[in-house]
Order: structure tokens, then sequence, then C-alpha cells
């Protein structure tokens, strides 16, 4: 089967998805899962994210 469209969500991002995760404050990641925080949504890297899910860290 064609691979030809994988990764097609992220191209259309801004910087195709990736930046500064605010929870580890690590460089140039893809931040693609969003967890709430607080009232608002934040946008986290993966191992941030599966960290928030098992009580080891805390959203900022």
């Amino acid at each position: 089967m064609s691979k030809a469209h994988r990764g097609k969500g992220i191209r259309e991002l801004a910087s195709r998805g990736r930046g500064d995760c605010p929870v580890c404050k690590r460089g140039n990641v893809k931040l693609l899962y969003e967890v709430e925080s607080g009232d608002r949504k934040i946008k986290v890297c993966k191992i941030c994210k599966a960290a928030i899910k098992h009580g080891k860290k805390s959203p900022a």
C-alpha cells in the first residue's frame, strides 16, 4: 500500500507541529497531544502526555 499521505495532518500545522513543550521545556519536539490544564487546553509532547496520565507530572 502507498504511504503518500503519512503525516499529512501535521504538515498543515505551523512549524510542522513542532515547538517547545510547556511541561518539560524540551525544544523542537512534536506537540501533538492536548491536555487540559485548569480551564484551558495545552499541547504537550508524547512523553509528557504519558507522564501526566500516570500522575508523574502535572500540566503547567
